[in-house]
């Protein structure tokens, strides 16, 4: 039987034939009639070629093929897009394929044989979903996307040097490629001065990641129609718009603005300075005072107008205006206040699982296209989307905040009916909060430190046909100082109790240094972490690291290479490795801040674990950063409302935060001090 860790070879190198050497010194070796029509006349020359050095064979079987017809339809050299109807179709047919074959040693030789026949990131996408959910394949670790596609993340003059440096020097004295640090725009364009938010690897990858864990199509319902799948789409993307604007007010910039009349120009360009090493394109940019125009696209297989958004736009307020949704029989579903943003989540992110696609159409996704396609709508000039069309890169682009923006905008119309949290549902009787402090390292108290890191990536995997051996990338990010919470609690219960701790930030004042009112910081509260606690009675002190978050991944699992350091084989120890790597990166939970400092609020609430409980095992799982991409193969772990206390208008009278609270609840004034210093990680 084939060790299922072959599997993750077929990521290498992507372009290359399957037949040379992958990993470390391994070949498959592959029948002469899987090879594509260039080789199979040279087929022992080149596989006895590549396969004379190899310290490992990988024998793959040959067997009858399913039929690919309908995945290869999509051109090697095309640009592939979630967002495309045509594409997910696509990828639907492809992953069905994966998951439908019948053992590894089948889907090891069906993915042998795609994989040189099928469009690279198409084949990715599928081959990775398909094994983060077959039965047989879940445990394994997938390789970070940037280490497979580094063209997606990284500026395309660092190529050439990385391929001198590969091809002159030897392996063990080569030097890191520096990648410039903020290299698509000039301080003249006043979005740019976050570039460090919008093009940072780590973020982008979350954004690329949480889109292959729940994805749109397959003909088994189980792998899209994930516990409430909806409401994790709305959540996390209302607190990537969130860090967003605390990020703006960091850099004296107001709240982003939505993009709510599609009709009217886009104000800000962007050039992404990217190729596609795939398409062998460049990235189209995107001129300032770009205007969405009706889209003809033949070959991608669209047709729609601007005026088929504003219409399911229209239905979507509609049915937050009524309360209900019309689903495709015709019946009515109540959009109540616990499965009503799941329900709207799922149709503003259309998927085989959206409730009536007919009438509500494909709003967030196919504004997603019409944005990447405002420079060729009409397809006369052969270009391919820009930025916005994909998962991976999408969140480059200022248009995707402000597309977002207002996104969330018509996600809260339906918060905004809801009833109001009441004083019950929001107390914990007997539980006190009396005290929270946060210790930084090497740095004053109650204060976050931000400064810049640079890290070095391994990008020898997504670097075709360049001689073997690492090669690195030594790319400039935000990071914190790490930091303890202390929180100190009351418990009058006079028994032990459990309790799950809320921690959230936000800033204090808005753009105009005036002090926010909760209605307003409420959007921009960002959740920091939550976790359960054992209380006993009387008082308690809890600590927690800023680096154990429900939220975050560290940046050795988002980033780091499988081969490294990697733990025995069926120990505890590798179950750990075998993490999953949906996550916020942790170099990015704290915004950059201000040098003189950033006055934000921290806020600590305790609730009552009974009302939160999911009753279910977590041990073994994929839960490191729950919070915003849920918990593989199980439900998601809190009851509440994804947000809670936030996600609702506050009751009357709570016009200011301190007003809001109630004794499980407190604030604390802090401030994020940046530092403009720039660190080496060791």
């Amino acid at each position: 039987m084939a060790d299922k860790k072959n599997l993750l070879l077929l990521f290498d190198r992507p372009q290359e034939p399957v037949f040379m050497e992958k990993g470390n010194k391994v070949v498959f070796d592959v029948p002469d009639n899987f090879l594509t029509d260039r080789y199979k006349p040279i087929g022992n020359e080149v596989q006895s070629r590549f396969g004379e050095k190899a310290e490992q064979r990988i024998p793959v079987n040959n067997i009858s093929i399913p039929d690919l017809r309908i995945p290869m339809s999509l051109g090697r050299n095309e640009q592939f897009s979630l967002f495309v109807p045509r594409h997910r179709r696509v990828a639907g047919r492809l992953i069905d394929i994966f998951v439908g074959v019948r053992s590894i040693d089948d889907l090891q030789s069906v993915a042998v044989f795609a994989r040189d026949r099928v469009n690279p990131y198409l084949f990715n996408y599928a081959l990775s979903v398909a094994l983060l959910h077959r039965p047989d394949t879940k445990g394994l670790r997938l390789p970070s996307f940037v280490e497979t596609f580094p063209d997606k993340y990284v500026d395309s003059k660092v190529f050439a040097q990385i391929r001198e440096e590969a091809t002159v020097v030897e392996e063990g004295s080569r030097m890191p490629i520096i990648i410039p640090r903020d290299y698509t725009a000039s301080d003249l364009d006043p979005e740019h001065r976050l570039w460090y938010f919008r093009e940072d690897m780590g973020v982008n990858l979350h954004h690329w990641h949480w889109h292959l864990v729940y994805p749109f199509e397959a003909a088994s319902r189980e792998i899209v129609n994930k516990d409430r799948r909806g409401e994790l789409f709305y959540y996390m993307h209302q607190q990537l718009v969130a860090r967003y604007n605390f990020e703006r007010f960091s850099n004296n910039l107001a709240r982003v603005k939505r993009f709510n009349n599609l009709r009217e120009p886009i104000p800000e360009g962007y050039f992404p300075k990217m190729d596609s090493l795939v398409a062998s394109r460049a990235w189209p940019p995107r001129v300032e005072n770009t205007v969405l125009r009706d889209l003809n696209r033949e070959l991608d297989q669209i047709k729609l107008d601007v005026s088929d958004l504003e219409r399911w736009r229209d239905r979507f307020f509609e049915a937050v205006h009524q309360g209900f949704i019309v689903d495709e029989s015709g019946n009515r579903v109540q959009l109540d206040e616990t499965r009503g943003i799941d329900i709207l989540g799922n149709i503003m992110e259309s998927s085989i699982i959206s409730p009536n696609r007919q009438l509500y159409g494909d709003l967030h996704n196919m504004g997603h296209v019409f944005i990447s396609y405002s420079h060729d709508p009409d397809h006369r000039h052969l270009e391919s989307f820009g930025v916005m069309g994909d998962t991976a890169t999408a969140m480059r682009d200022p248009i995707f905040y402000k597309w977002h923006a207002y996104v969330d905008d018509m996600f809260q119309e339906h918060k905004e009916s809801l009833t109001p949290y009441t004083l019950p549902q929001l107390n914990y009787r007997g539980v006190t909060v009396t005290g929270i402090n946060v210790a930084p390292e090497g740095g004053k108290a109650d204060t976050f430190q931000t400064f810049w890191q640079q890290s070095d990536i391994n990008l020898s995997r997504g670097m075709d046909f360049v001689p073997r051996g690492n090669v690195f990338a030594r790319f400039t990010h935000l990071q914190h100082a790490p930091f303890t919470y202390t929180i100190n609690v009351n418990n009058d219960g006079g028994a032990a109790r459990f309790g799950t701790i809320r921690i959230f930030l936000g800033p204090k004042f808005d753009e105009r240094g005036t002090e926010m009112l909760f209605r307003d910081q409420r959007l921009l509260m960002i959740e920091l972490d939550k976790f359960v606690v054992s209380l006993r009675p009387g008082q308690n002190t809890v600590r927690r690291r800023s680096i154990e978050s429900s939220v975050t991944l560290p940046f050795e699992r988002v980033f780091r290479n499988l081969d490294d350091n990697r733990p025995a084989e069926g120990t505890a120890e590798e179950a750990q490795f075998n993490f999953c790597g949906c996550g916020w990166p942790d170099h990015m939970l704290i915004p950059r801040g201000k040098p003189e400092g950033l006055p934000c609020q921290l806020f600590v609430m305790i609730s009552n674990y009974d009302d939160d409980r999911v009753d279910q095992e977590l041990t073994g799982t994929c839960n490191d950063a729950a919070s915003y991409c849920g918990v593989k193969d199980r439900l998601y772990p809190d009851r509440r409302a994804m947000g809670y206390p936030f996600d609702r208008l506050p009751r009357q009278g709570s016009d200011r935060l301190s007003n809001f609270l109630t004794p499980n609840m407190m604030v604390k004034d802090m401030s994020i001090v940046f530092t403009d210093r720039t660190t080496v990680r060791s």
